[in-house]
């Protein structure tokens, strides 16, 4: 099966690099999704069997003040990838990363995938626009999931009073590989089995000097605070 993996250098896609050693992952400047040609002549030239879409701006502020480039990557870019899936129209199985903040937030609220969603900032925005897209396409597999790298954490401190049901990404690789074995189709929630706070994670994922910040210590756009999610279609998670 010929895969390609979009978003290869974040977090999510160096743990599908492991999982998926022989996938043909194109860097953002060999497959801009942003660019409507380029991203058409890749996948017609690869011609894939199985496409995971984990490419997007993902930085909250950046979407916030670069709506347009966000939209472009988020959106747009999901689209060119559809049309040219479309195009290609050879069944081809896409993955789309969804993000539980397409969700507003509510506290200590587990939401399932038949909740409607309302999201918090312009994000979750996009990525919920992102979904719409791929629904144009049969052959889709929609994952919302909030997951983080083990090891040292991507910033100083790490909010106590964000929460989620959070997965490591090795985590949500082991669930996606599940799903797909089965050939999945629509939309499913990949979560951790218990609701803790970002600082948790954090050292729960092996950074036990992370410092620790509060909601009433932030200045920036607004956040999703309870990133919690339960799941009826699938099955939870023992973080660990």
């Amino acid at each position: 099966m010929k895969v390609l993996i979009t978003g290869g250098s974040g977090a999510l896609g160096r743990s599908l690099k492991e999982a998926f050693g022989g996938a043909y992952m194109p860097s953002s400047r060999e497959m801009d999704v942003t660019d409507r040609e380029l991203t058409r002549k890749k996948i017609l030239e690869y011609r894939p069997d199985m496409l995971m879409h984990a490419a997007a701006l993902v930085n909250i502020p950046k979407c916030e003040q670069e709506k347009k480039y966000a939209w472009n990557v988020n959106v747009e870019g999901v689209q060119n990838v559809v049309n040219a899936l479309k195009e290609l129209d050879n069944g081809c199985y896409l993955i789309y990363m969804s993000t539980a903040c397409v969700f507003a937030g509510e506290k200590e609220k587990y939401y399932i995938e038949d909740d409607p969603a309302c999201p918090a900032n312009y994000y979750g925005f996009t990525k919920l626009c992102g979904e719409i897209v791929t629904r144009q396409y049969p052959n889709t597999l929609i994952i919302r999931t909030n997951f983080a790298a083990r090891g040292k954490w991507k910033h100083p401190k790490a909010f106590v009073d964000r929460f989620g049901t959070y997965l490591f990404t090795d985590q949500v690789v082991s669930a996606m590989k599940e799903l797909i074995s089965l050939k999945k189709t629509g939309l499913f929630h990949v979560v951790g089995d218990k609701r803790i706070s970002m600082h948790e994670l954090a050292t729960l994922g092996g950074d036990t000097e992370v410092g620790k910040i509060s909601l009433k210590e932030y200045n920036g756009p607004h956040v999703t605070v309870d990133m919690s999610m339960s799941t009826v279609r699938w099955k939870k998670y023992r973080i660990a």
